[in-house]
């Protein structure tokens, strides 16, 4: 609804020193028309919108003005008050700020609406942390968010995944969860790159400062870059057939294989089913495993590694047991 939109540009405006027409009309679906035609509203109504042209213009709103808007729709109060990951809180040390503001919030809200606040905390619960958790211990990790705070240069050695260490100075622009797993965003000669915070063996905040992209979105650029990461992974498919007895087990597969395609049972009632790996090795462990409950279709040549290391492993067994 119109309304709706209106107190939302107005909210946006209040929260951001200024807004462009397309970063309006994005966040609420809408044409840049549409957004032109909402701020002729608001301003015949007596809402103080500023337009200013140019290469950094925008909507604003006039200095010092505030709304007291204070509804809260049910579903808006819900999303508030879902409970983030506690375990990203704790990395950050703000499990005590958070449980601080949040009872200051519901604080905030009128009394008929607090129940709601205060079912979802009961009802919905958020955990980023795996089943067999193993922590990875971040030495420097108050150092790196000191340093994207105050917008100084971060001077670090870095272990690659290779095994060599190499110093950086890097401009810290974000830290990113990934599961139980941080990585620092940063950037060097306008150059971005993810470090995994664990990796880093040394850490100096240093007293040079550094201006932030004025075009940088964190969220954005991390999804970017997790599609590129994605579409970089090696694949290595196998056509094979299960036998009945593990068809439930073949859906929780381990963290190297991904279940592409399941089809309907043979005569015989195996069911034809692709696998992705991403080598050939995670995938020859993987089938070993299953002994002789699946048969592997395609490719031939995975079958008959298969065969080869079968044969090895009885062959070492049936000499061990005869000497």
């Amino acid at each position: 609804m119109r309304a709706d939109r209106l107190i939302t540009i107005i909210l946006l405006l209040q929260n951001n020193e200024k807004l462009t027409t397309k970063a309006l009309a994005n966040e609420l679906e809408v044409t840049e028309r549409t957004i032109h035609r909402d701020m002729e509203a608001l301003s015949r109504t007596g809402i103080p919108v500023l337009a200013k042209r140019g290469k950094n213009g925008g909507w604003s709103l006039l200095e010092g003005y505030r709304t007291n808007i204070t509804g809260l729709k049910d579903n808006e109060i819900k999303s508030l008050f879902i409970s983030p990951s506690i375990h990203v809180l704790n990395d950050l040390g703000l499990t005590t700020d958070w449980s601080k503001a949040r009872q200051k919030l519901i604080a905030s809200i009128p009394s008929f609406l607090q129940k709601n606040a205060n079912d979802v905390w009961n009802r919905i619960h958020v955990d980023t942390s795996t089943w067999r958790q193993s922590t990875e211990k971040i030495e420097f990790f108050k150092i790196l968010q000191q340093a994207i705070w105050n917008e100084r240069k971060l001077q670090m050695k870095y272990d690659r995944a290779d095994g060599k260490i190499v110093e950086r100075v890097v401009d810290p622009l974000g830290l990113v969860a990934k599961g139980s797993t941080w990585y620092l965003i940063a950037s060097s000669n306008e150059e971005f790159r993810n470090y995994r915070a664990s990796r880093i063996e040394s850490a100096l905040m240093t007293a040079e400062k550094f201006s932030r992209p004025e075009d940088f979105n964190l969220a954005q650029y991390w999804d970017n870059s997790k599609q590129k990461f994605i579409k970089s992974l090696p694949r290595y498919e196998v056509n094979v057939e299960i036998s009945p007895s593990i068809a439930q087990r073949i859906g929780f597969t381990g963290r190297f294989v991904q279940t592409l395609e399941i089809n309907s049972p043979l005569e015989n009632g195996w069911i034809p089913v692709k696998l992705c790996f991403d080598t050939e090795q995670e995938a020859i462990e993987y089938i070993l495993g299953f002994g002789n409950q699946i048969r592997i279709v395609h490719p031939i040549t995975l079958r008959q590694i298969i065969y080869d290391m079968a044969r090895a492993i009885v062959d070492f067994y049936e000499q061990d047991n005869f000497n």
